[in-house]
């Protein structure tokens, strides 16, 4: 009897001891599985990434375990991260973040230009020129002295080696832009840039056609501005009928007054019923005081005009001329006008005429289809 009794025990001994290894062991096996689910987790995502974990990953996944292992003070759950900019860049060919290709459509043909050290190249724009930019140290450029429209343009050392660019900004909204290269000799020395309006091609309208905005036109187009001019000037009618004056054989009449995005349109004209040519000095607009008191500063407010189509500045005998002028929004208070005058050179048929605020409010609304 004490040998079965002591062959139990050990039985259920040993059956109590297997029970806690497979408890042990089963355990083990589900943190080892873990830990390769997470192993497998990480691969997967450097295979994707294309590229080997960073010093800040390393360092990341380094303090994970050292927390893990009971040496941090709060536990921490391992996120997955990707690199955002996986490639090494190794040239410039690759661009951070999402990017799309530019395309041949998008580009500005440049023209070619060719300079020399000895000799200055002349450029010819259809108006003046507000910007200038020399990709090289090597260029020089500058406008030409009492001409707006005109650049000049010169090598400032021989036979510089690597091609370079110039662009060029014009009044009207136009984009220029050249491929510079050095040459002893070079095949053009004038050139003049043509303009779109007045190549002879009704239809023709090229990439650097004038889409550029200026600061004093506001939020109107340059292009826009001169088609409304030169459509006001092409029409010719006369929508004002009682604004204007005559003496000594010359008129100067109001004939229109329109506006658009901002912007005012004066049509004027210079008729010289006289022999004797009418040589125009300078024509001022200013907003003045309709009854000034003795003894009493006058206030005068100087209106610049913007933009100027066909501006005359000799009217022969028998002869006219017409001129379209552009400046920005503005209106007269009750107790002013405005007055135009015009100043004959070396002469004294000046002229002058007043517009009401009246007139102005008045203003014929200009239809852009109806442009042309």
């Amino acid at each position: 009897m004490k040998t079965e009794k002591v062959t139990t025990i050990q039985f259920l001994f040993t059956t109590k001891i297997q029970s806690k290894m497979r408890k042990v062991i089963i355990m083990f096996a589900l943190a080892m599985g873990i830990a390769t689910a997470n192993a497998q987790e990480n691969v997967t995502v450097g295979a994707d990434n294309g590229s080997e974990p960073t010093n800040e990953a390393r360092a990341e996944a380094s303090s994970l375990d050292y927390a893990s292992q009971g040496g941090g003070r709060q536990s921490q759950h391992p996120t997955l991260t990707k690199e955002v900019y996986p490639q090494k860049e190794a040239d410039g060919d690759l661009y951070h973040g999402l990017t799309k290709k530019l395309t041949f459509d998008r580009m500005v043909p440049p023209h070619g230009l060719e300079v020399t050290y000895d000799k200055t190249v002349h450029i010819l724009f259809p108006s003046e020129v507000r910007y200038v930019d020399l990709g090289s140290p090597d260029l020089i450029a500058g406008k030409a002295n009492g001409a707006e429209n005109v650049i000049r343009v010169k090598a400032t050392v021989r036979n510089f080696p690597n091609e370079t660019n110039m662009s060029v900004i014009t009044e009207d909204g136009s984009f220029y832009t050249f491929n510079v290269k050095y040459a002893a000799e070079p095949l053009l020395l004038n050139v003049e840039m043509c303009d779109f309006i007045h190549d002879g091609e009704a239809v023709n309208r090229p990439n650097n056609a004038q889409e550029i905005y200026l600061k004093e036109l506001g939020s109107e187009s340059p292009m826009l501005v001169r088609l409304i001019m030169k459509s006001i000037h092409k029409q010719n009618k006369r929508e004002v009928k009682h604004i204007g004056c005559k003496r000594f054989g010359i008129q100067y009449l109001l004939k229109g007054i329109y506006t658009h995005n901002g912007l005012l349109y004066f049509h004027t004209e210079i008729k010289n019923q006289s022999n004797v040519p009418f040589d125009v000095d300078y024509i001022t607009w200013k907003i003045v005081d309709k009854k000034v008191a003795k003894r009493t500063a006058v206030q005068e407010q100087i209106i610049l005009p913007l933009r100027a189509q066909n501006y005359a500045t000799l009217v022969p005998g028998k002869k006219s001329e017409r001129t379209v002028f552009t400046m920005a929004k503005f209106t007269i208070p009750d107790d002013k006008c405005l007055v135009v005058e015009l100043n004959e050179k070396n002469g004294g048929r000046h002229q002058s005429f007043v517009i009401e605020n009246e007139d102005l409010v008045r203003a014929n609304t200009i239809n852009e289809l109806q442009v042309r």
